[in-house]
């Protein structure tokens, strides 16, 4: 019984999918629920496991091609046994081979056509230097006295010696120019144009590699591209002293981590204290849409999380009704599933408010780029000791420099401000957070 091995629904936001590599061949025999190949979409890579256990017998979509929901890419014959041999593996060998053969064959004409042009070069260097050495002028030692006292060269003057040397006679009669005059500078020969360089030349023999850009990075690409061209971004900074903060995590980190089983980090306060600030200011969470705005009634805080394939950027929903340990285990949770390429498309869709943390890779200061159709993000990075000023006394402690991207189209200058001071406050004074005051 032959079955059809179809791509799955994609959500709405979705209109196709690109397939990355098989990892099962024509005509090979697979099991029930065993990957078959992976397809990117711009927001995640899924897996497509066989829907039945048999024969592989035809693929018709390779790496590479473009797909939509619920388009057939191969079929399985379900009542086909597990081959006995390897025919099928040593086939593939054996293609390989031919293939690669044509690429070696070429490698060598071209190292030969190389070596014959180098053994060319030699030769005619030799001969050109044998040329020069045979016309070199030679003179009598009477006309070497002779020319040197008129200021001639010994080229100047035709010699009429045996073997083409110059006799004092040759130099005597020699008319080109008075005695005493000063020789005239011998012209140089014209520099041989230069032969065109092409980029092929120069690049010869330095490793490039060229690879497809991959769904996902093409699409985080195309949506950098558009926040910038589409709205008017602009940032503000502002430092925060985070020794609160550090003094409250360090307290009752062990406790913490015990009771809920996650470590408590810096992200979740850095969540917390962004819901409290756009709270104070809505128009920070709100979006364009038109000629309208949209006012959110909830927070969906965006966290940005690196993947082997490209920044991600998964929606931490209502975050404003989550705790502290909630909102870590919901980071740790993307963390390990963006590493593991298991975050689904709903996970990274929508959002009203985003944070980028810079800090973990080492930054010290950025403008982040909105992520559309958000309004606002926020840049948070190294919190590094640095002298500051307290009560008159230059003082240590440690600082983080936050940046806050915003679209002035919608938000003025003091609302983000505003905003960011907000988020700084709550920071330095977390009792902030649980008082809502």
């Amino acid at each position: 019984m032959l079955i059809e091995v179809k791509v799955p629904p994609l959500s709405e936001s979705v209109a196709e999918a690109t397939l990355l590599s098989w990892h099962k061949k024509q005509g090979e025999y697979v099991q029930r629920d065993e990957n078959l190949i992976d397809i990117e979409t711009d927001k995640v890579v899924l897996e497509l496991p066989a829907p039945e256990a048999g024969v592989l017998t035809k693929i018709m979509k390779k790496d590479g091609d473009t797909v939509v929901s619920n388009e057939v890419i191969a079929t399985i014959d379900t009542d086909a046994k597990p081959p006995a041999d390897k025919t099928v593996a040593a086939a593939n060998t054996q293609a390989s081979a031919e293939a690669e053969a044509p690429v070696k064959a070429e490698a060598v004409t071209d190292a030969s056509l190389v070596a014959q042009a180098g053994g060319s070069a030699q030769a005619a260097a030799k001969a050109q230097a044998s040329q020069s050495q045979g016309s070199e002028a030679v003179a009598m030692p009477a006309a070497k006295k002779l020319l040197q006292e008129r200021g001639l060269k010994a080229e100047e003057v035709p010699g009429t010696g045996r073997g083409g040397r110059i006799t004092k006679a040759d130099v005597l009669g020699f008319t080109g120019r008075p005695a005493g005059q000063p020789p005239q500078p011998t012209p140089r020969p014209a520099a041989p144009e230069p032969a065109p360089v092409s980029v092929e030349t120069v690049l010869a023999g330095r490793p490039e590699q060229r690879v497809p850009m991959s769904r996902l990075r093409a699409r985080i690409a195309e949506r950098l591209v558009q926040s910038q061209q589409t709205a008017a971004i602009l940032t503000t900074f502002n430092e925060v002293n985070m020794q609160a903060v550090m003094d409250l995590r360090n307290r009752y980190k062990e406790k913490f981590e015990k009771e809920h089983g996650v470590r408590l980090g810096f992200m979740s306060f850095f969540v917390k204290a962004s819901v409290y600030a756009l709270k104070k200011f809505p128009v920070v969470n709100a979006s364009i849409d038109g000629n309208d705005i949209v006012y959110h009634g909830y927070y969906d805080i965006g966290i940005a999380v690196a993947s082997p394939r490209g920044l991600v950027v998964p929606i931490i929903r209502n975050a404003d009704q989550l705790s502290l340990a909630e909102i870590e285990k919901t980071i740790a949770d993307f963390s390990r599933r963006a590493q593991e390429g298991k975050l689904s498309i709903e996970e990274l869709t929508g959002g009203t408010f985003s944070i980028s943390n810079g800090g973990v890779f080492g930054s010290m200061l950025s403008t982040p780029i909105i992520n559309p159709p958000q309004s606002a993000i926020l840049g948070v990075h190294a919190t590094k000791d640095r002298p500051v000023v307290e009560n008159g006394q230059i003082v240590i402690r440690p600082m983080n420099y936050l940046a806050l991207s915003y679209d002035h189209r919608l938000i003025d200058g003091r609302e983000a401000v505003l905003t960011l001071v907000a988020i700084k406050e709550a920071l330095e004074d977390p009792a902030r957070l649980l008082l809502d005051v």
